[in-house]
């Protein structure tokens, strides 16, 4: 299988990336619980420029990140998994099934609750998580199953970004629409800078900023600009050097390595107490929890397993449905979009802390679960480079 130069610079930044978050979490988890706890918090409650320190990460830097998923996403469909109708529904149809089962269990769980408006929490997958945690496993892993978990991530974050862009306004501000309005305006202006082939960097950025700046104020998330601004950007399928590609390859290194940590570090400085299995009992808890551990396999294997039956596409060479079920388990590692749509559902300090911790132990349980069925799985090492 020939696998494009960008994909492998991507897929390995993501592993790097992912061995950082996990130590990075570990790390503010540990101040967060020791003497200096106070003193940690307070680096994320400095003001800059009338803000948070951690509100410019989370509404900021994040719009980076959220920018480099729309890249990704438009180069997997011109070149990608999504660039073949055909081979595209199967890892749509996975993500569907990854998003609508756990969504269907935490509202289940949460029915009644003034809790149910967290329903998006378990439908996130962390790409970089899942990647590096899937990279463990060594040349066992067919390079099919790496693309399926890659593509299937990526059309899972734009899930997420969709509900985070219906379901979750800006608590803070109420709608706009005359800012929304200007944002929406500059974002028509840079497609036309893309249609009259301006592929100089600079009017970009600077659009892309005022998109940005304009969606903060609108009441929609600000995040959700980077996205928008992202399919603006000029993209040529045959030429690895467009603006598009220079630009995913530039971000890479500075999302994974700077961004992520930084937004681990500011939003997993949780407390914890010795509430142990009584968490579990707490309707928001264990709906995070079966969403992510119980309902992401089981969603993206029947989703996947329908698809298939139906003739709708076939299963990758080296892909089988116990492999798909390995990397469903996987892809309960929420992370990142779960914590961020968490505390873009809840207002309440207690309710956000609970729903973070069990983000963490759904996610290292996803994780340790997962690489010991893929392990079992995947007996035989095996290359599958070309």
């Amino acid at each position: 299988m020939i696998v494009s130069k960008l994909f492998n610079q991507f897929f390995h930044s993501q592993t790097s990336g992912g061995i950082l978050l996990i130590f990075c979490t570990a790390f503010s988890l540990l101040l967060a619980n020791s003497p200096i706890a106070e003193s940690y918090d307070s680096i994320w409650e400095i003001n800059l420029f009338g803000h948070h320190f951690s509100h410019w990460i989370n509404d900021g830097l994040m719009a980076i990140f959220f920018f480099l998923i729309g890249l990704e996403l438009k180069r997997e469909v011109f070149v990608g998994e999504l660039s073949d109708t055909k081979k595209a529904i199967l890892p749509v149809f996975a993500a569907l099934g990854g998003m609508l089962i756990p969504a269907f269990i935490f509202f289940f769980t949460n029915k009644g609750t003034d809790t149910i408006h967290g329903f998006g929490i378990p439908m996130a997958t962390d790409i970089a998580f899942a990647v590096a945690i899937i990279t463990m496993l060594g040349k066992r892993v067919p390079l099919s199953l790496k693309v399926f978990l890659t593509a299937l991530a990526v059309i899972d974050d734009l899930g997420a970004i969709i509900v985070i862009a219906l379901f979750y306004p800006n608590p803070e501000l109420p709608l706009d629409f005359t800012q929304f309005g200007i944002a929406i305006a500059i974002l028509l202006g840079l497609f036309a800078l893309n249609k009259l082939k301006i592929k100089s960097m600079i009017p970009y950025i600077i659009g892309g900023i005022a998109v940005w700046w304009f969606m903060l104020h609108s009441g929609i998330h600000a995040t959700i600009a980077g996205v928008l601004v992202a399919f603006t950007i000029p993209f040529d399928k045959d030429d690895s050097k467009s603006l598009s590609a220079k630009m995913e390859h530039a971000l890479h290194l500075p999302v994974a390595f700077i961004i992520l940590p930084l937004f681990a570090l500011a939003n997993t400085a949780i407390r914890i107490d010795g509430g142990g299995l009584a968490h579990f009992s707490i309707p928001l808890a264990s709906g995070i929890f079966l969403g992510l551990v119980v309902g992401k396999p089981v969603g993206i294997t029947l989703f996947t397993w329908i698809a298939v039956k139906l003739g709708l596409c076939e299963l990758p060479t080296a892909v089988n449905f116990k492999r798909v079920f390995g990397v469903g388990i996987l892809g309960g590692i929420g992370f990142t979009m779960s914590i961020f749509v968490s505390m873009l559902a809840f207002k309440d300090p207690s309710y956000i802390n609970e729903a973070k911790l069990m983000i963490l132990v759904a996610s290292l349980t996803a994780a340790i679960v997962g690489f010991i069925v893929l392990k079992i799985l995947l007996t035989t090492k095996q290359d599958y480079s070309d």
